[in-house]
């Protein structure tokens, strides 16, 4: 597994050559830490949803190749020996004569050929429509699984920026702790400003160990979903400046039902169901076909000399077989046919709105993120600023420590905000490009 890793990371590295040193890293492990595209190629390669696809296309490959050998011939042999106890008598002009002797073996080869059989002319033309039902299967393996990475991807990434920003709090809160308690001790102030500072700490480090706990279960999930090894551990790469710019989508873009795959999926059906309503009709049709056979056939008294000779015989035939009157059974079947032709064109007119609905929400709140990762993010500017003047004017003795507080938890609060605003604008995005059907593999 070692090895295949290492080959997905250096093809990962010539096909993204965006990927720069620049990039941070989360977590820690023996093997180099993967980008979004890496761990979708490997998740391609190695997800189980994917191996499951790709498994049902090798067997309903071999399905329709089973399928179309019957025009083949078909070619048996049989074989039998028999021990007649009691042979046949019958009396014939006063004498009972006995027919046949007490033993007979024989050897048959029997030749079968379809020349016109429905099933088999329907098996062919349906053949190129199945595979096709199995590609569009892996691709909608596949854009699900794109999909379900990056929204798992981004999810660990959100944690780890959680994670950077209650350090850089943690650090900062200490940092007030100790000044206060500081002053404290020598009489500026009063102990409530350390007990507040102590808090405030306090209520930091729960924080930063809710986030730390919810990581690992994070990154199972994204294991799971890469098929990638349970026991070893995973590194993410990724460069949050880049991440902004791929979050910006044209909204501007038109809506095409049938670039979904869901939309092809149901067109392939409905194709299906046409032939099979002209496959109901051919019932009408005869079936022929010629045979060919060759019998060895042995007699005698003795057993042991029952293969001293043989009395072979053969022939060669052609089968003309039509079914006349089945009691409305043909008309029935046509008619069921057509209903469900018209079963999947109304499927088809309900998919259209579906996807038209999921397209209006999907645009509807990329949107709303959108605007509100813009506002938030111009929230957490000011709140920096407002801090750094109220820190300032703190340390210089202008504003109480509750002020301070206030003014940190903001701070600390727009950081967060923005970040979880930042990621929620990528899942829209994301769900907005599977609306579209832009996804791209």
């Amino acid at each position: 597994m070692s090895k295949y890793l290492l080959l997905y990371l250096v093809a990962g590295a010539l096909l993204f050559p965006n990927v720069s040193s620049a990039q941070d890293v989360v977590g820690k492990t023996s093997q180099a830490a993967l980008t979004l595209e890496q761990c979708i190629q490997y998740a391609l390669d190695n997800g189980p949803g994917m191996q499951q696809a790709i498994l049902d296309e090798k067997i309903g490959d071999r399905e329709i190749k089973s399928s179309l050998s019957g025009w083949y011939p078909q070619v048996s042999a049989n074989a039998s020996l028999n021990d007649n106890i009691k042979l046949q008598q019958q009396p014939i002009g006063g004498e009972v004569i006995t027919f046949g002797q007490k033993y007979n073996s024989g050897i048959l080869l029997q030749v079968d050929q379809q020349i016109l059989n429905r099933d088999q002319i329907f098996a062919g033309r349906t053949s190129k429509h199945i595979k096709k039902q199995y590609e569009q299967n892996i691709e909608n393996i596949e854009i699900a699984t794109v999909v379900d990475v990056s929204k798992a991807y981004y999810d660990i990434l959100l944690s780890f920026e959680q994670l950077k920003i209650l350090d850089e709090n943690l650090l900062r809160q200490e940092k007030q702790y100790h000044d206060a308690k500081s002053r404290f001790e020598s009489g500026l102030v009063d102990k409530t400003d350390y007990q507040r500072a102590a808090i405030t700490l306090s209520n930091i480090k729960s924080d930063q160990r809710r986030v730390k706990e919810s990581v690992s279960a994070k990154k199972a999930y994204l294991k799971q979903l890469m098929g990638y090894p349970t026991d070893e551990d995973i590194a993410l790469r990724y460069d949050y400046a880049h991440m902004e710019s791929v979050a910006l989508a044209d909204t501007s873009r038109s809506l095409r039902p049938e670039n979904r795959i869901e939309y092809r999926q149901l067109q392939t059906e409905a194709n299906l169901a046409q032939l099979n309503t002209g496959y109901q009709k051919w019932a009408y049709l005869p079936n022929i076909s010629a045979n060919y056979n060759y019998n060895w056939l042995y007699f005698n008294n003795s057993f042991s000399d029952l293969y001293g000779q043989n009395y072979p015989k053969s022939s060669l035939g052609l089968t003309l077989a039509f079914p006349i009157f089945q009691g409305g059974k043909r008309h029935q079947e046509i008619r069921i046919a057509e209903l469900q032709q018209e079963k999947i064109n109304v499927a088809k007119n309900d998919l259209e709105k579906q996807i038209n609905t999921e397209y209006q929400t999907a645009l509807a709140q990329y949107k709303s993120d959108l605007y509100e990762w813009r506002t938030i993010k111009s929230n957490m500017d000011l709140a920096e600023e407002v801090y750094d003047i109220i820190k300032l004017q703190y340390d210089e003795g202008i504003k109480a420590y509750v002020d301070l507080i206030v003014a940190e938890t903001e701070l600390r609060t727009a950081q967060l905000n923005h970040y979880n605003a930042m990621f929620n604008l990528l899942s829209s995005k994301i769900d907005l490009d599977r609306a579209l059907g832009n996804i791209e593999i």
